[in-house]
């Protein structure tokens, strides 16, 4: 109930976009409802029982409310999609801000397909909520206690039958309904997001599948989970029959139920047969909204669990917190000064000192697992160390802005990231305001020019989604090419040239030499050509430097 609570709680600043939504909602279920009503008076008049409105008054008015009820319906539902919309995007920015602070140490080795699932059909599964339940919950009290008042105007005990009958739809077959339903919206939302993340894996690595033969046993994986979820849907979709069913039944039998009891009161003169005829005919056209809420109670469990996925992101505490508004640092010098560090109490570096002075370039070799690539993320900040310190322009790196400390150092990574979209944006990721000399001047420098000017349409060409167009050691000289371009005072290389052939591989490191002598670099590679450019060579060992 707290992350229903959460999101009505963002309705704030649209409360009276809501207001007006309940307002003409509420009008136009009453004058649906009065339609029949009018028409039972019209009944009566023909019949020859005397009323206050003639037939002619009821057939004008009759159609006066069916017009109404058209203008009413269309503002209500735009008045809700327009709350639904706007909070939609308002909770998108909200779980971007969100992953934009949690990254990268709390994303680190988390299921990317689920968090697509989550930024993508949980926040739309909210769009019911906004859309479809706030207003129609609140319509369904107040048309019902207007209902019940006007129907004991006719005769009080067929007021309270029509009091029971809501209750009973809207409030204790909903709950009946939820317990049946049980956990299988949550269930339901998790193995969607599991599946999600199969099919994002298999994709990115279908190439692999096909090499290595593994397309069948892939193929059956996914069938097998389809139909586990497909079984958990069957679920939902049977409990919402059933739902369905059951409050027609209860809604019929509360009709038969009022049509005896007015004919009843009739008998025994307790009640007139006009007024017996308007509380009938008004009871049982009054169901839309509490048929509604009683819908609700199969479709809620979803909108809860997707309600709290969202949530978790948004509440979900970064490891590291941004720093503002200390003194701007202005060189690249590094000291590691006894740094211990541990993932989950599995220790990875184990009392490490390193000076790293600006101007020289600094290597780092070791095993796959032996701490090089923890090092760098220390020096980055996306981890605080256990014990000791990293200490960069003479300052604790917690006591460097976190802005300053991305524009003074770049960082790459063994496999480079590549968007969907042209060559050029994909470079200006590293600076955005970047020319297209200077463009041109990085690439050449990467020694990717010749290849994109060999392109059909240049720096402009469009990169296929996650950069498949393009070989592993294309993907990385153009991440290369963005270090090139952002030319910060520090540049730290994890695996810079694992991907390259020895020619490029050599006029790159060449580059690096020549053209960022100024500059602080921190190079972790296994291959003995890379690590020759340095001024001096560390051995990680099991957590240790030699």
């Amino acid at each position: 109930m707290r992350y229903l609570l959460r999101l009505i709680g963002l309705v704030k600043p649209l409360i009276a976009r809501m207001i007006m939504a309940i307002s003409f909602g509420l009008f136009g279920h009453l004058a649906a409802t009065f339609i029949n009503v009018l028409g039972a008076y019209g009944i009566l008049y023909i019949l020859g029982i005397d009323t206050s409105i003639s037939l002619s008054v009821c057939a004008v008015l009759m159609i006066i409310l069916a017009v109404l009820r058209a203008i009413f319906r269309y503002i209500e539902q735009n008045a809700n999609h327009y709350i639904a919309f706007r909070l939609l995007a308002l909770i998108r920015h909200k779980v971007f801000v969100a992953l934009r602070k949690l990254a990268p140490s709390k994303l680190d080795g988390q299921d990317k397909g689920d968090l697509i699932s989550i930024i993508t059909t949980d926040i739309e599964l909210l769009e019911v909520f906004y859309a479809h339940t706030i207003s129609p919950v609140m319509i369904a009290v107040m048309y019902s206690i207007i209902m019940v008042i006007f129907i004991m105007m006719q005769d009080i005990y067929l007021g309270l039958i029509a009091l029971f009958a809501y209750i009973t739809v809207g409030i204790i077959l909903p709950i009946i309904v939820d317990k049946i339903n049980g956990d299988t919206g949550i269930r339901f939302r998790e193995k969607s997001g599991a599946l999600s993340s199969f099919v994002l894996g298999s994709l990115r690595g279908i190439k692999e599948i096909v090499q290595y033969g593994g397309e069948k046993e892939r193929l059956k994986t996914l069938v097998d989970r389809s139909n586990e979820l497909k079984d958990y849907e069957k679920k939902a979709s049977d409990t919402r029959t059933i739902n369905t069913t059951i409050a027609n039944i209860v809604i019929f039998t509360f009709d038969i139920f009022v049509i005896f009891v007015a004919v009843y009161l009739v008998s025994i003169n307790k009640i007139d047969a006009s007024k017996a005829l308007i509380a009938t005919i008004a009871m049982m056209s009054s169901f839309g909204p509490t048929m509604a809420i009683a819908n609700l109670a199969s479709t809620i469990q979803n909108t809860i669990a997707a309600a709290k996925r969202v949530t978790m992101i948004i509440d979900e505490k970064p490891l590291i917190d941004e720093v503002k508004d200390k003194e701007k640092i202005d060189n690249g010098d590094i000291e590691v000064r006894d740094v211990s560090f541990s993932y989950d109490k599995e220790l990875i570096l184990d009392d490490i000192n390193l000076d790293i002075e600006k101007g020289n370039i600094l290597a780092i070799s070791g095993r796959s697992g032996s701490g090089k690539s923890t090092l760098l993320k220390l020096i980055m900040r996306f981890y605080d160390v256990d014990q000791g310190k990293i200490i960069i322009s003479d300052r604790d790196v917690k006591e460097v802005n976190s802005e300053d400390l991305r524009m003074l150092i770049s960082y790459m990574v063994q496999d480079t990231i590549i968007f969907s979209d042209s060559i050029k944006n994909n470079l200006k990721i590293a600076k955005l305001d970047a020319t297209d000399e200077e463009i041109i001047k990085a690439a050449k420098k990467a020694k990717i020019h010749d290849l994109i000017i060999g392109l059909k349409d240049g720096y402009d060409a469009k990169v296929a989604e996650l950069g498949t167009s393009l070989s592993a050691g294309e993907r990385q000289r153009l991440g290369l090419a963005r270090i090139f371009l952002r030319d910060s005072q520090v540049i730290l290389l994890d695996e810079p040239t694992s991907n390259l052939d020895s020619l490029n591989e050599g006029m790159i490191l060449r580059s690096l030499k020549e053209e960022m002598k100024d500059k602080t670099i921190v190079i972790v590679s296994h291959r003995e050509s890379a690590l020759r450019i340095a001024d001096k060579e560390y051995k990680m060992t099991s957590g240790r430097l030699s």
